[in-house]
């Protein structure tokens, strides 16, 4: 069984696949604390129904949608998402998995889409602070995901200074193509990301990285269920 937070059609709202019509599964749970997380109902505080692999494979189904976007929380951190992968990907379903690299599992993917976590991402909280910067990085996954599945570096940024960080994260990982490496502004309002972007759609034209809009906090502000 799953613990499942949502499962919605929407379109995808970040990274390379952004504006494609896309069914999101989001489960319930999470091995990190960001302090900004924007899905705070699946890692802070946990949400959901349980849900057998048959049910969700109905449900996405039921939309007629091709893509199909596991995420979370941490989807890699169940063992029942390999056998949900299986299933969707067996009737046909394009598979992105959203994941931070923290966890290595082999899974049927299309787009392994990694959202390394930066230090600023580590909360203040005086028992998940040390463990969310203990966990936020792991080398040897990073680099086991990247070699094996077709992968994005999606990267969620606050301040310029993110930017030294980043490559200095990429110079120990195996190369990928700039234009897999995304850079999508921190935040939730539109005004905040719009400010953002002021500064990173020129880090993007300089480096060749790809720059992501939130296109879902565009169409529909930040809320649920898009």
């Amino acid at each position: 069984m799953l613990k499942i937070a949502e499962i919605f059609a929407s379109v995808q709202g970040e990274g390379v696949f952004v504006g494609v019509p896309s069914v999101f599964v989001r489960v319930s749970g999470c091995n990190l604390r960001c302090h900004w997380c924007d899905t705070p109902y699946a890692s802070w505080h946990p949400e959901g129904e349980s849900a057998s692999v048959a049910e969700v494979v109905a449900r996405v189904r039921a939309y007629g949608v091709r893509h199909v976007v596991l995420t979370g929380g941490e989807p890699m951190l169940f063992d029942e998402m390999a056998e949900l992968a299986q299933h969707l990907a067996a009737a046909g379903h394009h598979l992105t998995f959203e994941t931070a690299g923290t966890v290595d599992r082999l899974v049927p993917c299309d787009l392994m889409s990694i959202s390394p976590k930066l230090a600023h991402s580590t909360p203040a909280d005086p028992d998940w602070g040390p463990r969310h910067e203990a966990r936020r990085l792991n080398l040897p996954v990073l680099r086991s995901l990247i070699a094996r599945y077709p992968s994005q570096l999606k990267f969620v940024v606050s301040s310029p200074e993110d930017l030294d960080e980043i490559a200095a994260l990429l110079a120990q990982l195996h190369p990928l193509p700039p234009d897999r490496v995304v850079l999508m502004p921190e935040g939730v309002v539109a005004e905040v990301l719009a400010e953002r972007a002021a500064w990173i759609v020129p880090a993007c034209i300089e480096r060749g990285w790809r720059y992501s809009p939130r296109l879902h906090i565009d169409l529909f502000g930040n809320r649920r269920g898009t």
